[in-house]
């Protein structure tokens, strides 16, 4: 299953939206994906990713 994952993170002070899609089984382990990418993409921590929507992606 895929979602989409929308929300944004706080880097250098300045908030920065972001949208990805990822594959998952269920919707928490997308969430640990989008925390996982976030933090070795870009050295964000947890507690500055913020969600605000997941939604299945249509085919």
């Amino acid at each position: 299953m895929k979602f989409i994952i929308k929300g944004e993170f706080r880097m250098k002070g300045e908030k920065q939206k972001f949208c990805k899609e990822v594959a998952a089984s269920n919707e928490a382990q997308a969430m640990e994906k989008i925390y996982a990418d976030l933090g070795s993409n870009h050295k964000v921590k947890r507690r500055f990713i913020k969600v605000e929507e997941i939604k299945h992606a249509e085919k």
